[in-house]
């Protein structure tokens, strides 16, 4: 049996559960939870309990039908008018009620007021704002580092407002906004999920577009070969909107994994330039060889020589006079970017050698037989490999890092020198001290 309403306030609860009905994402089962829940509350407040309620709701068309369950107790032992009813008044409902039996009475809650119904509609509000935060956060808490697509809605100052296809609420920081971007309502923008928050149920759905993730999406999108794991992605260094270096590597020797990345004529890369606004992609192939691994994160400039420390991650490279600015790079922007892929601290050196075709190197194993088989592996150990890579390297960490005495970092130093201080003149002449201090002097300069 429904309860009667009077028009104007039932009109106004039926338009309630319509609108709840119509413009809420929430299956049918909770809606008539939600529904029973609220008016729970608000008779709670009523008669000071619920327990002896009983709420049915049609979310379908806005019906409801509330029951109080009363004991029948003698006249004038009535404690809980809540819970119990007098004789007399059970007998009005129903003339053959008797103590002890249970009456249940239909409740008119258009009865209690206007301020009952506002307090129902506030309460149905809060719920359903609960459930909604609490489906946002369930969607997108396990999505964090998948690209997604959504509509600007709004632009403000510090943040882009984004809408998804279920006009969820997704938020753009300008911090995660790539310098260049620019923004009209109602376009549709991509970008990656960063973050996914959900202080006091207040969840928040952080987008980015500077993710060095937000790259590597787009690539496995557009190189099969990354998606299907053949091609793995090693490092990615960003400027966002500027240039971004990465490192690429293939498990299979018939797969070119940069050419593969770039693809014919850069077709594969261009549409992801587009993307973040003509940002510069560098694609290099990984190594696990430390020296060539950076002189690669280095290109376009071509390396002459590298010596680096692994246990402070720092490398001195050397390079011809003119390939100093292609190493740097605009703003120092490619020797920083070889820098963030790499790990390294980087310093860069000219390299000042008379001319090219300056004389050949000489491996330092060599020299077994003028110097112990221990320094030699104590040097390279520090990653100087040949005698000019020593001869230029610091005497102090020569002797501080390889462990050398003094003495003995000097006779090494002069055992290489010596190698190069012959001249035509004098072929079989063995240099002075002068001559061979001159000389490393040229080569530590």
């Amino acid at each position: 049996m429904a309860v009667k309403k009077t028009a104007k306030e039932g009109s106004n609860l039926i338009e309630t559960f319509k609108d709840f009905k119509e413009t809420k994402n929430i299956d049918p089962t909770t809606m008539v939870s939600v529904l029973e829940e609220s008016f729970r509350n608000v008779l709670a407040k009523i008669y000071g309990s619920d327990e002896n309620i009983d709420v049915i709701v049609n979310p379908d068309k806005g019906d409801f039908e509330i029951y109080r369950n009363r004991v029948v107790v003698p006249d004038g032992e009535v404690k809980d008018e809540n819970r119990e009813i007098s004789l007399t008044e059970a007998q009005k409902i129903e003339p053959d009620y008797e103590v002890g039996e249970d009456v249940t009475e239909a409740v008119d809650f258009n009865k209690f007021g206007r301020r009952a119904i506002l307090n129902l509609r506030q309460t149905l509000a809060s719920k359903i704002l609960e459930l909604e935060h609490d489906s946002l956060y369930q969607k997108y808490k396990d999505r964090v580092g998948e690209v997604i697509s959504g509509e600007v809605y709004q632009m403000w100052k510090r943040e882009v407002l984004v809408v998804d296809d279920e006009n969820n609420e997704l938020i753009l920081p300008r911090s995660e906004q790539i310098p260049r971007d620019q923004y009209r309502k109602g376009e549709t923008i991509r970008a990656v999920i960063h973050q996914v928050t959900n202080d006091n149920n207040n969840p928040k759905i952080i987008l980015s577009r500077t993710s060095n993730v937000f790259l590597q999406r787009l690539l496995e999108a557009e190189v099969p070969e990354i998606a299907d794991g053949l091609i793995t992605i090693r490092g990615i260094a960003r400027m966002p909107g500027e240039r971004a270096k990465i490192a690429v590597e293939s498990y299979d020797d018939r797969i070119d994994p940069v050419g593969a990345c770039v693809g014919v004529k850069g077709s594969r890369v261009h549409g992801i330039v587009r993307e973040l606004c003509n940002e510069n992609i560098d694609v290099i192939r990984y190594t696990q060889d430390t020296e060539l691994y950076i002189k690669r994160a280095l290109s376009p400039a071509r390396v002459n020589e590298i010596q680096y420390d692994t246990t402070q991650m720092k490398a001195h490279v050397f390079l011809a006079p003119e390939e100093v600015s292609l190493a740097i790079g605009k703003n120092g922007l490619n020797i920083k970017l070889a820098s963030l892929l790499t790990g390294f601290t980087i310093d860069v050196f000219r390299d000042n050698r008379d001319s090219p075709e300056d004389e050949e190197d000489v491996n330092l194993e060599e020299f077994a037989d003028e110097i112990d088989g221990w320094i030699i592996d104590a040097i390279k150990a520090l990653g100087y490999n040949t005698a000019k890579a020593v001869l230029r390297a610091p005497r102090e960490r020569l002797v501080n890092e390889a462990d050398l005495e003094e003495e003995q970092a000097d006779e090494v130093l002069s055992i290489l020198a010596r190698e190069f201080a012959t001249t035509d003149d004098t072929p079989n002449n063995a240099p002075s001290a002068a001559d061979l201090e001159a000389l490393k002097a040229k080569f530590q300069g």
